[in-house]
């Protein structure tokens, strides 16, 4: 395990485990991929950033699991789906999405093809 992923999770150890399974899934379905750890979050890039882990609020804490990450993803299309907790669209046709995940189930064929989806669509600027 990297050091500065480690560092990341400090605070959160309990959140670790569906982060590692989160990027082993990443790593082994989505080639050429970067991960660059930051202060705020965990960055998955190929071409230009395509995906994001980090502790951002986007419910209340007391609405919160014991044990949750968020994943944000961007896309050229904003998706229509009760698992995303934000979206924003920063700039034309360019929609950001923010799941909270709390479950190494949540880490489905659907969310997989987000994540291909978003990593086509960095891969593609």
């Amino acid at each position: 395990m990297n050091e500065d992923i480690l560092f990341f999770f400090n605070q959160h150890m309990e959140a670790l485990p569906l982060y590692e399974a989160l990027e082993e899934l990443v790593l082994k379905e989505i080639g050429n991929v970067r991960i660059t750890v930051r202060k705020s979050q965990i960055s998955f890039y190929n071409k230009h950033l395509f995906a994001c882990v980090s502790f951002m609020g986007v419910r209340k804490k007391k609405d919160c699991p014991a044990a949750w990450i968020v994943v944000t993803l961007g896309l050229n299309r904003r998706l229509d789906s009760s698992r995303i907790e934000a979206v924003s669209e920063p700039y034309p046709n360019r929609w950001t999405h923010h799941l909270l995940l709390s479950d190494v189930k949540e880490l489905d064929e659907e969310l997989l093809s987000w994540i291909k989806e978003a990593a086509a669509f960095a891969d593609g600027k």
